[in-house]
Parts: structure tokens; sequence; C-alpha cells
């Protein structure tokens, strides 16, 4: 935080510099007195702003439901729709294999039986369920039939091992899987990838690494580890005893897991949660990888609580897995991860109790407080086993199971649950392209009218599921500025704007001084990059910028350089995570921003409403590439220093280039791999002109993929008989406005005549 505060300070002095008029505001507009750093106060008034919104979904989340609770039948059918949606955002997309039973896992020195207990044998299995992705862990085989078959899922940092009681980790009374199969359940323990970051580059967790690249592709580590689940299941099924139940039952990310398998599968006829359930509305504290685009929207956990009615439901108040990332920890989100207070998970169960009263019979939802927060109680697992056999009473030996598994090594097992799903992930990735253009089958490219109406749905889309929108007004944009800048031929305005609530924009206005009356000239909005400041690009001569923004209003052209959100590290990036529960991103408020600095910029006499441009570098560059898509008046878009395969980029797990590895958390975008990569979201930019500006040397990207991905833009173009709208500029150059080309294409595309020294 120090550099931007020097850097802002030495931007105030700046302003002692100018004359007399130091400090009026620009004619049509009242003062501006903000005297703290602008930036710190628009990104404190996003966050405040967000937060209020996390607060309002709670009671918005029943507009997208439409119960029927006239009987359990009709009641689980009217809540169908909904777990498509759920199965949608967490990643569950993919048919799953089929298979006759489960694989015992055996070499020459260690057979697949693993440890033998009082009643049953524990057995090292595997079993299919999408493409190369296998499910792994125990089975806990009775030897009767089974009164229930059951999967009972660990945290993720617990192994199957410890809670059948193989080995030595867990108390005894928590052994819940051993407990089970004592009892008489047929028990399968699912491997979990855990949290540990051990040999992961930048102390990112296995989870969170996994996370990135699928959160990317429609995918979520949740969902491939949710239908490892789901697969057991249809096994469970295909056994020959029909009338024996399914449970799923587990602790901390286990207890995760059980609450959305329950919540979604109707053949899971009852489920155990413990050391989980609680309200949601400070997910963005969790641990990156529990992060879900649009949860919050219609799910909280007394939704999904909900949802497993009729059925049988405990929930287990026990200690939460306690996690703990702080800020600056490699390229690690910062995670806290704690035990709440306990009114607060009576509250959400009460909540959940309440959306379903109207059902009758009344479903049970239960909640049990462990003693001492020791997940597993009696009470706690017998009133499961209750959902099953009332004639059991649940068994809770000292007798652990012998262990007959002298190789034991579970790293090499997690390393393979790891190395499929990444696996997975990238063939994902090798398949995106062709997702993305079966995705785009309804966009008409016959003629230009049929492509400028077709296109629409797809700009909606890409509005609402992918960037996501608030549906709320704009405020009167209310300008308030100060003269603050003098350069050889311009002034410059520092600008503040109402946008929503808590919400401002903020920006300097250069105004060159040989405007003429009536006269409207064009403007460039010029936007700085990651922790940039509008300051960087019109003085300094910042490696990146050279004063980019001065330079074109000593052309003549009015610009405007924005304060844009990403700036102050975790301070932004915590609002996308903030944003991702309610469908939302930091563009759902970049947008709405440029959309009023617009609307300002053509209430003023001097400008021309139709000759508006945006031109940016780097995180600029990414703004480049989706606020002229939705702020459709900007006329013409230049992405600099930036534009590349950006699905490649985010997702893959071997090119140095990529963001899985780094400390950008915050720039993965759900599901962009199925629907918009960098040259889809020109396709929203068409038939506007669009220009690309590439160095050589810019580490953003390999100039292969650069031109591999905009020979598809100018594809586009060509086909539609405006080639002559799209270029790319390649200099021999680094991560950097190189403004030749650039500038040729404003004075051409906004029909500003270059001025002759």
């Amino acid at each position: 935080m120090i550099f931007p505060f020097l850097h802002w300070l030495s931007s105030t002095l700046c302003t002692t510099q100018l004359d007399t008029e130091s400090n009026q505001p620009l004619r049509g507009t009242s003062q501006l007195t903000l005297d703290e750093d602008i930036a710190s106060y628009l990104v404190s008034g996003v966050d405040r702003f967000l937060l209020n919104q996390l607060d309002q979904s709670v009671s918005k989340r029943e507009e997208y439901w439409e119960r029927d609770f006239s009987s359990p039948a009709n009641y689980a059918m009217s809540v169908e729709p909904n777990r498509r949606q759920l199965s949608q955002i967490l990643g569950i997309r993919d048919n799953r294999l089929s298979f006759k039973g489960l694989e015992l896992i055996s070499s020459t020195n260690q057979p697949a039986l693993v440890g033998k207990g009082d009643g049953y044998d524990i057995f090292a299995v595997r079993w299919p369920v999408i493409h190369t992705i296998h499910g792994e862990g125990l089975l806990l085989a009775p030897s009767d039939k089974p009164i229930a078959n059951i999967i009972a899922i660990p945290d993720a940092d617990v192994l199957p091992e410890h809670v059948s009681g193989l080995v030595e980790g867990v108390p005894g009374h928590s052994q819940f899987a051993r407990h089970l199969a004592e009892s008489g359940c047929r028990v399968v323990i699912p491997t979990l990838i855990s949290r540990k970051s051990d040999q992961m580059p930048n102390q990112i967790s296995k989870r969170e690494w996994l996370y990135r690249s699928a959160f990317e592709l429609g995918r979520h580590l949740i969902g491939y580890e949710l239908q490892k689940i789901f697969a057991v299941v249809d096994w469970f099924s295909t056994q020959s005893q029909d009338d024996v139940k399914v449970g799923a039952i587990g602790w901390g990310e286990g207890g995760m897991l059980a609450l959305y398998a329950g919540a979604i599968d109707l053949r899971i006829d009852a489920v155990c949660v413990s050391g989980y359930f609680n309200s949601r509305q400070e997910i963005w504290k969790e641990p990156l990888e529990r992060n879900v685009f649009g949860l919050l929207t219609q799910f909280g956990d007394a939704e999904l609580a909900a949802m497993v009615a009729p059925r049988h439901l405990i929930i287990e108040a026990a200690d939460f897995p306690e996690v703990h990332v702080p800020p600056g920890t490699g390229g690690a989100a910062p995670a806290d991860l704690v035990t709440p207070p306990l009114d607060q998970i009576e509250a959400e169960v009460a909540r959940a109790q309440s959306i379903v009263e109207k059902l009758n019979p009344k479903p049970k939802i239960e909640l049990i407080q462990a003693k001492n927060g020791v997940y597993g109680t009696t009470e706690s697992l017998q009133l499961f086993l209750d959902s099953f056999s009332t004639q059991t009473t649940v068994s809770f030996s000292e007798n652990r199971p012998e262990n007959l598994d002298a190789n034991f090594q579970p790293d090499r097992r997690e390393d393979r649950q790891l190395a499929e799903i990444d696996q997975y992930n990238q063939w994902l990735l090798g398949e995106s392209s062709q997702t993305r253009q079966e995705f785009f089958s309804k966009l008409d490219t016959n003629s230009l009218g049929n492509y400028q109406q077709t296109i629409e749905w797809y700009r909606d889309f890409f509005s609402r599921e992918v960037i996501g929108q608030f549906d709320l007004d704009l405020l009167p944009v209310n300008p308030r500025s100060r003269l603050s800048y003098q350069g050889k031929n311009w002034r410059g305005y520092e600008v503040v704007l109402d946008v929503w609530p808590e919400v401002i924009a903020y920006g300097i206005l250069l105004l060159p001084n040989d405007i003429e009356a009536d006269e409207r000239r064009p403007v460039v909005v010029c936007q700085h990059g990651l922790e940039g400041r509008p300051q960087d690009i019109i003085q300094g001569d910042h490696d990146a910028y050279h004063d980019f923004a001065a330079k074109l209003a000593e052309r003549g052209f009015i610009t405007f350089s924005p304060q844009n959100l990403y700036i102050f590290t975790d301070r932004f990036r915590t609002l996308q995570r903030k944003a991702n529960p309610m469908q939302k991103t930091l563009f759902s408020i970049i947008i709405p921003q440029h959309q009023q600095i617009v609307n300002w910029l053509q209430s003023l006499s001097y400008v021309d409403p139709n000759r508006i441009a945006f031109y940016g570098l780097s995180y600029g560059g990414k703004t480049a590439m989706r606020v002229p898509p939705l702020v459709t008046d900007y006329c013409l878009s230049i992405c600099s220093a930036d534009f590349n395969e950006w699905v490649w980029k985010n997702a893959s797990t071997r090119s140095s280039y990529s963001y899985v590895n780094s400390g950008e958390y915050e720039i993965f975008e759900f599901d962009l791999g199925s629907t918009f990569n960098y040259a889809e979201m020109s396709w929203l930019i068409c038939p506007r002109p669009f220009m690309v500006e590439r160095g050589h040397f810019d580490g953003v990207a390999p100039d292969e993929t650069v031109a591999y991905e905009y020979a598809k833009v100018k594809r586009q173009y060509d086909l539609l008989g405006i080639g002559n709208r799209t270029e790319m500029e390649v200099f021999s150059g680094p991560h950097t406005i190189n403004g030749i080309g650039t500038f040729e294409f404003l004075h051409q595309h906004l029909n500003w005549p270059v001025r002759k020294d």
C-alpha cells in the first residue's frame, strides 16, 4: 500500500504547479472537494456496495423458486429446475461412465484386502467416473447383507484410512466410517484432493490449483468430487439388494459434498452434514476452491437443506476444519475458515425449516450440537442409522481394524487423483475451441444485417451469464470536478461521477486548449493496467504507458482516463470473490462505471457523441475486450498488451504464461472456455473497428497464440466485408504502448486529421 500512497501524494503535489485557476471546476459541474486518495475511496465504496448486495441476496432468492407443497412428489418435481441449475454452476456437465463393480487395487506385493474389522473387510478400490477420472478410496464390506449403503466423506485433509481406523490421525469416536461399518453398513470412502501446498507452485494448495483451470472451463473441483460420489450411487443402484437405502455423511469438505450430493441426487435417502453447515454470506473468506459462480443467487445452505427434503437431513454442529491462508502467501488466495457461532448455524437451520414447513409430512431437518465440538457423535450417527433401520444401534467399539497394508502410500494415491483431474481439464481445454464454435452456431454471418441481428442474443448472454449484470438504474450523473493538471496545450480535470449508491466513477479529462466554439471533437478513453492510476498515463513517462493520454491530447483528441478497480492487490481481488457468488464479476461494476462515463461525455457540448473510442493496455486491454461489447456507445476498441488466447492462458497447467500458477487469483472467469475467448469477445465489438497492439517481447503470451486468436477476428471481419475495420500492429518491443499504428487507427476511424508540426 505504500507505493500507491506515494504515487497519489506526488500527483497531488503536481496540482500546486497550476495557475490561479487551480482547482476550479469544469463548466457544468460542481466543485470536487475530495481530499483523500480517490482511488482508495472508489474501491472502498464498491466493497460496501457488494457487501450490501450480498446481504440482500438472501431475500432475493425466493424469486427463483416455484415450490409445490401439495405432496412430497410434487415438491421434488417443482425444485428440479433448481437442481439442474445447481448442477450447472458446480460444473456437473459430463456423462458418467457405467461400470458393474468397484475395481480392487492390488499388486504382487499388496493384495486389495488392506484391513479386517469386526464383521467387515476393508478393500482398496477405485471406479471409473468420467473420461480419465476415477474415484479411489476404501470399501468397508460387511460380512452380512448391509443395512444401508453409505458414502462416508472425510474432510479434504483427512484420509479414508483415518475415518476407517486403519491408521492413527483421527480420535476413535470420530471414526464415523468404521462405526457405520461395525453397525452393518456397506461403506465407500472416497479420497478427496487435499489442501496441501507442498511441491505446488507458489504455495497454491492442490485444491485451489485444480479449481483454477476447471473454473475457466465451466467445471469445478466440487463437481468432479460429486461425480465420484454419484458414480458410487450409480453402482449401489445396480446391486441386487433393491431395498437397501443409500446415505451420504461427511465432515468439513466432506460435509459440504454430502450436502450438495443430497440436494442434487434424489437416490440418496438420508444425509448427515458435520462441520460445514452455515450461512454462506461470507463464502468469499473461505478457501477459493469453494467459490461457486452464482451460488448465492439461488442457494444458501438453507436452500440446499430444503432440497434434501422430504428426505432426512441431520446437521451436526461440530468444529469446522480450520484453514488460514494470510495475504501475500505466494500465489494462493487468502482464506480464513473457522467454526462459526452456534447461533449462526441455528439461524440457518431455522431458515431451512421455515422453507419447507408447508410440506406434509413435515421433513426432518435436525440439528445436533456436538459435545466439545467433536464430530461423529453417538446421537448424530444413531439418527442417521435410524433413517435406514430403526432396529439397529450404532456401534462405538474401541476395536480398530487390523491394518494389512504394509505399503501404505497415500501421497501416491492423491498424486494419481490430481493428475487425472488435471489431465481432463487439459483435454477440455483442447476441445474448447470446438465447444465455442458449437455455442456460436446460431450466429448468422451471411450478411452484415443478419450478423448484427443474431449477435444480440450473444451480447445479452455475455452480459448476464459471463460478466454478470446488476439490474439497477444508474443514478443521476452529478459530476464534480477540479482543474488539477496543465500540459503544453491542454488542461486536465479530475472528475467524479455517481454510478450507484456507494459506487462512483473517477478519472482525468484532458481538454485541448484550442477547442473552438460549437466544435465537437472525438474522445479517446485511455485505460491504465493493473495497479495503475489515471495519472500514470498522462505524466511521468511510465515505461508501459509513455503518457499516451497526454500525447493524444496533444494531437487534438479529448481524452478521459478512468480509475479502474484493479488496484490495491487483495483489496480489489476480494471484490471479485464477493461478486462471484452473486453471479457477478469486477466488470459488473466496471461496465456501469464506463456507461456513466460515456453518458456524461456525450452530454458535453464539445464532444461528438458518436466518436468516443476506447484504448487500454494490459488489464486495460482486458477491459477493452469486455467493456466495449456491452457499452456500445464506444465506437471502436483498441486492445494493447493483453490480446491472446485467453482461455489457454487461464486454464493451461503446462505453459509458463499461465495464470494457474500466479498470484492473480481473481483473474479466472467461469466457463469462458465454452463461451467467449478473445476472438468471440471481439465479435461483440464487430462491426465497430477493433485493433490489437502487440509487442514481440510482451510476456503476456507468445506471438503464436496472439496470432492464432487474432486470425479468427480478422476472418470474421473479412467474411462480413469489413476487413478494413480491424488490424493488428506487431512491433519489436515489450509490454508497452507503441503509439504508432494505434494512433493512425484512431485518426482514421475517428476522422480526426493528423496535425503537422
